[in-house]
């Protein structure tokens, strides 16, 4: 989550730090194992006051566990794919690292007071807002591998929240005193654009919309949200909430956003669609943070001067429960939710492979890799939290599902992540040949079938049948051709390209009336599709004199 805090007693904490004047009493609290069970993933709440972040029930919001961690933890990030939990401790000028499996803090990263602290979406960053002198904070860039600083990224004065956009090219930065926003390149670690605000306009925090194209700051000082453009850098929308909001959070399908008013106890609904306000929902004292479940199931709010937890139902804005904790939560954050992929666009395509797919569907920032049925895409492209691209692979024929995986898991399979690889066109071309064979005993008409691939692919099947005079049976039948009165159909299987299959019958001249004697051959099925229906059929006709003199050509 971003930045998420009573600003006024935040200020008057930093100063304590400084000054080494020290901090109010804290109390310790057992460690006990960091997941509980629930119907989604566990909350985090960072726990000030209790130099702890509790692991909460995601239905009750109350805690089921806590995490000890260092002294004063005033924001919290956990990874991705769920296993580590980020602490900003600014008391003990840390950076703690624990396991949410075990609950313990497994390392501790040097920062001088950090201030925020976030994860890309890849899992592959950790971003640490902090001080460095007065008037200059900076974002510390941790290595989650080694978990050491790898680089120290110089803003103004701030630092009090950062958002990656969902490609996570690029992070955001709410500077409080500067009333400002950095932007970050994530990939060079320098700072690309600041977004100068109104003297008046302090962003306690803010969020990044799912698509990518617009940041919310709430502005703690103006009593209002602004929006700022992803594309330009500019503030396109302000909307008037109500005093000092802070700490803000954006539904998973980025209708509405979330902050909360601590002045009045209470969490302001913004819908983005027209950037106002829709609804005001009463909370516990004084909400310092806010925290859209990214299910889409729950909105939690963090009661600083309550010492709770309100769980409002996102569909009607009613508080469903209040957990209760020991301290005053400070901050909230949770795992993102697994992938999800809704629908393909193209649903087809050749089985060579080749071309942009373009997979829609939710919870896919982060993204690392595509699978068309097991076989790996390349060029993958996080576009934004509803939308991937990839480059097609090449497939046997058939119907496979498309997944996405990000570090919180891989899509499950449905109707609507099918993708069909079609098998090359492959043209056969019919031909037909009669010659007579005569005698007194047993003259008759010979005929050879021929059916020859011209590609590109190879036939799978295909079924040619021969048209014969009215009533008349053929004999002498090659394997795969049977004959009912006035036809011949014959069954080829696999024919490669550039490969013919032939069939060979008879037709006695005994039972043929003197004269004109056609049969005419057509391709009745074939797979895969044939691309030519011109050369799909021929016909041979031969001279009947009498059973001692024929002609065919």
């Amino acid at each position: 989550m971003t930045r998420h805090f009573l600003l006024r007693t935040r200020a008057a904490l930093t100063a304590c730090l400084l000054t080494g004047t020290g901090l109010v009493a804290v109390t310790a609290v057992t460690a006990v194992p960091a997941h509980a069970a629930g119907t989604s993933q566990p909350v985090y709440a960072a726990e000030l006051r209790a130099n702890a972040v509790g692991v909460l029930d995601p239905v009750t919001g109350a805690p089921t566990s806590t995490i000890p961690v260092g002294v004063a933890p005033v924001d919290v990030a956990v990874s991705p794919d769920g296993a580590t939990l980020y602490s900003a401790d600014q008391g003990s000028n840390i950076i703690s690292v624990a396991s949410t499996t075990t609950g313990t803090v497994t390392a501790t990263v040097a920062v001088q007071l950090p201030r925020s602290v976030a994860v890309s979406p890849d899992g592959t960053q950790v971003y640490a807002g902090h001080f460095v002198s007065p008037g200059v904070s900076a974002i510390a860039v941790i290595s989650p591998v080694t978990n050491t600083v790898t680089a120290d990224i110089t803003l103004g004065n701030g630092a009090d929240g950062i958002a990656f956009t969902p490609d996570g090219s690029r992070a955001y930065v709410a500077n409080f005193q500067d009333h400002s926003v950095s932007v970050i390149n994530t990939a060079t670690q320098t700072v690309t654009a600041t977004t100068v605000l109104p003297a008046s306009s302090t962003p306690s925090s803010l969020a990044v919309t799912p698509d990518g194209t617009a940041v919310y700051a709430p502005a703690y000082n103006s009593n209002n949200v602004l929006v700022i453009s992803t594309a330009t850098n500019t503030v396109t929308a302000t909307i008037s909430t109500g005093t000092n909001p802070q700490g803000l959070s954006i539904s998973p399908d980025g209708t509405k956003a979330y902050t909360a008013l601590p002045a009045t106890n209470s969490l302001a609904v913004i819908d983005t669609a027209s950037n106002t306000v829709s609804a005001t929902v009463a909370v516990g004292a004084a909400p310092v943070d806010v925290l859209a479940d990214p299910a889409g199931t729950a909105v939690y709010v963090a009661n600083f001067g309550g010492k709770s937890i309100s769980v409002i139902d996102p569909t009607t804005n009613a508080v469903t429960a209040t957990g209760a904790l020991s301290a005053g939560p400070y901050a909230l954050t949770t795992a993102p939710a697994p992938p999800a992929v809704t629908s393909i666009s193209p649903t087809s395509g050749p089985a060579a492979g080749g071309g942009t797919v373009t997979i829609t569907g939710t919870g896919l920032s982060g993204t690392g890799a595509v699978s068309f049925g097991g076989i790996p895409a390349t060029a993958v492209t996080v576009v934004n939290d509803f939308t991937v691209t990839a480059t097609i692979p090449a497939h046997a024929a058939g119907t496979v599902d498309i997944t996405a995986t990000t570090p919180a898991g891989t899509s499950a399979t449905s109707p609507g992540d099918q993708y069909t690889y079609v098998a090359p066109p492959a043209d056969i071309a019919v031909d037909l040949t009669a010659a007579p064979h005569l005698g007194i005993l047993v003259p008759y008409l010979s005929y050879t079938l021929t059916s020859h691939n011209t590609g590109p692919g190879a036939v799978t099947s295909a079924t040619l049948t021969a048209t014969l005079p009215a009533g008349k049976t053929a004999t002498n039948l090659s394997a795969g051709c049977t004959s009912s009165p006035g036809t011949v159909t014959c069954t080829y299987g696999s024919i490669a390209n550039g490969a013919s299959a032939t069939s060979t019958f008879r037709l006695p001249i005994g039972l043929l009336n003197i004269g004109h004697v056609t049969v005419t051959a057509t391709r009745a099925t074939s797979a895969p599709t044939d691309p030519n229906a011109a050369n799909d059929g021929d016909s041979a006709t031969c001279t009947v004199v009498s059973i001692i003199l024929a002609t065919c050509p």
